[in-house]
């Protein structure tokens, strides 16, 4: 047998880089060597509390994945060898790739079982870098809170929060064309990174009156006769800290509307009873119902500005490094594990 490595998690806070049997395809399934797989902040849970049942002690991590086809089963259709995907690790058979599945995408090569293309995995023209590809699985996270806040072309929207899903979000909105889009974060270096990505103005909360700036931004909405609000349509909250849901509760005009992707690993206090006059509309977003690859048009249009979200481009022999520094508050913004030349 040909062998192979990958990443797996073996324990409470322990993983390895196992040597293991590379996977042969079946008629239905496709092979790929993996070229890029980004590292999630879901990877680091699942180090910390050892895995995902069924497979504790010995789950596959990665998810992030974009690569080239090596093999194609006979009854597969439309995917050719040499074919640059992206992979809808939803879509697997035997458990969501990375995500307690029996497969991960970091690993040098990926079973793609019952593939089919626009269900399993879509191919991306060869210009596309590998390492830009592989942020289609988070960019699908950050269409889905877009989708979730139903924007319209004459809308102005704050995105709590200039990290990888905020920051696809940003581009996201842009290229739908909504008027605005204001940024807030505490970090100057994601702040100017959303400037360069085509936000229209930032806001550091930490230095700057959010209400006062959001106003000369957006205009003023009073609730009545002395109250005074911003006129921000749309809020999305990618940063998952008490205080954006504070601030949004503080801010809401009559009608506007909130979009949480972020994950709150605290409960947040909502008073209902001042709401109720703003009429304001909260969804939640998890993962991406429909959009896995309807994100990918948009990175293959808008490559160049997805490609501005890495921060740090790792090869996989050193992927403990590339772990560590994806997990380690601060350290990074977007980690991507390359294996080979990933261009």
């Amino acid at each position: 047998m040909v062998e192979m490595q990958s990443v797996v998690v073996t324990g409470p806070g322990a993983y390895e880089v196992q040597t293991i049997d590379r996977p042969t395809p079946g008629p239905r399934d496709v092979l790929l060597r993996v070229r890029a797989c980004g590292i999630c902040g879901s990877d680091g849970f699942y180090v910390s509390i050892g895995g995902i049942p069924p497979r504790q002690g010995a789950t596959p991590l990665g998810h992030e994945v974009a690569g080239e086809v090596v093999e194609v089963g006979s009854e597969v259709r439309g995917i050719a060898v040499g074919d640059h995907v992206v992979v809808n690790p939803m879509a697997a058979p035997t458990g969501i790739i990375g995500n307690g599945g029996a497969t991960g995408g970091l690993s040098e090569y990926l079973l793609i079982e019952e593939a089919v293309l626009g269900t399993s995995l879509a191919v991306v023209p060869p210009h596309i870098p590998f390492e830009v590809a592989a942020l289609n699985e988070p960019m699908a996270v950050a269409r889905h809170a877009v989708n979730r806040a139903d924007p319209r072309p004459q809308d102005r929207v704050v995105i709590f929060g200039a990290g990888p899903i905020g920051l696809g979000a940003l581009i996201d909105l842009t290229l739908r064309g909504v008027a605005s889009v204001v940024v807030v974060d505490v970090q100057p270096g994601r702040l100017q990174k959303a400037l360069e990505i085509g936000a229209d103005a930032v806001i550091d909360s930490s230095q700057e009156d959010v209400a006062a700036r959001l106003i000369e931004l957006h205009g003023d909405a009073p609730l009545r006769p002395g109250d005074s609000r911003p006129g921000t349509d749309v809020y999305i909250d990618a940063a998952g800290v008490g205080a954006v849901i504070e601030s949004v509760q503080r801010l809401a005009k009559r009608g506007a509307r909130l979009s949480i992707v972020a994950v709150h690993k605290r409960p947040v206090e909502v008073d209902f009873g001042a709401l109720l006059s703003t009429e304001l509309t909260i969804t939640m977003a998890m993962g991406y119902p429909t959009e896995i690859f309807e994100v990918t048009d948009d990175i293959v249009t808008a490559w160049e500005r997805y490609g501005r979200i890495i921060s740090d481009l790792v090869p996989f022999e050193r992927v403990a490094e590339a772990i560590a520094l994806a997990t380690a508050p601060g350290a990074a913004d977007k980690v991507v594990v390359t294996f080979g030349d990933a261009e």
